[in-house]
């Protein structure tokens, strides 16, 4: 089984197009959604949901209110402004239980609560494996870890040998979940400076942890300058530059329609959508090596 998380320093590279793209050409798949924050891979790829759980990331603590005597040592020992009037704010409260140990008539407990959902669904590209957070939740990294074991699961009970991750943007802790165990990590940027910044820091994080980098510069000819510095990077760190996607008004229009723009038919032939099929016969070459 080969896993391949598609990523980006930040957001707005257009990762997902690529991920449903590449959705659409690769076979024998299992797709992920791991960008749990903001998922909008579903809209390309229209789930029909096949099953739903809660998932159950975070804590928040509550006052019994018969144990409680008001001494008031909770709320000189919460650093989160959580507790007033012996009422815990569900929205502060970090679910540390600093509150119960100083509790000394063990009145506070931690109770844990439905942080966002978690879903497989079948899609005409192959099963998808994806999920929802909640507003305000901070358990991603924990979400993405569940998504990723639904997918591997999904995976070794099929015949598909390839796992595809659309990953969340950033370097954060999300990232971190989504790399963990691949085999390659496409990169998708853009040609401007928080673009290159961004590139730079999230090589970072995929050398930190092993993993085989590989970059992508889409819309390369909106700035042909910085272009040439993300080259000139990618030479210097020995790092394969395997696409180059030029702007096209069909990647825009194919998505309104909510199709990958590797299907999208338009009067022209989609000269992004050429270099996207280019790019994946590449990747997969690197995949598997033959």
């Amino acid at each position: 089984m080969k896993q391949i998380a598609i990523i980006s320093g930040k957001g707005g590279t257009g990762k997902t197009t690529i991920a449903a793209a590449f959705a659409a050409l690769a076979s024998n798949k299992i797709i992920a959604d791991c960008d749990v924050d903001a998922p909008n891979l579903y809209l390309v790829l229209n789930p029909a949901i096949k099953a739903k759980k809660e998932f159950k990331g975070s804590q928040t603590a509550v006052i019994d209110e018969d144990k409680c005597t008001e001494c008031g040592l909770c709320e000189d020992t919460c650093r989160f402004d959580a507790i007033h009037d012996y009422e815990i704010n569900p929205i502060l409260c970090e679910g540390c239980g600093v509150c119960g140990i100083s509790c000394p008539e063990e009145a506070i407990r931690l109770e844990e609560g439905v942080s966002g959902y978690t879903f497989i669904s079948d899609t005409k590209y192959g099963p998808l494996s994806h999920a929802r957070l909640h507003t305000a939740e901070e358990a991603s990294g924990k979400l993405v870890t569940v998504v990723r074991d639904s997918s591997i699961e999904l995976a070794r009970g099929s015949q598909n040998n390839l796992i595809l991750i659309d990953g969340p943007p950033g370097i954060g802790c999300p990232v971190i979940a989504s790399l963990s165990g691949v085999d390659i990590a496409l990169i998708v940027t853009e040609p401007s400076q928080s673009g290159l910044h961004d590139l730079k820091r999230i090589l970072g994080v995929v050398e930190h942890f092993s993993v085989k980098p590989l970059v992508c510069i889409n819309k390369y000819d909106i700035n042909e300058e910085v272009t040439g510095e993300i080259e000139a990077l990618c030479k210097k760190k020995g790092i394969e530059l395997v696409g180059k996607i030029r702007y096209d008004e069909s990647i825009t229009k194919a998505m309104v329609e909510g199709v990958p723009v590797v299907e999208f038919e338009t009067e022209r032939k989609s000269k992004a959508a050429e270099e996207i099929k280019g790019m994946w016969n590449r990747v997969k070459q690197i995949l598997q090596p033959s």
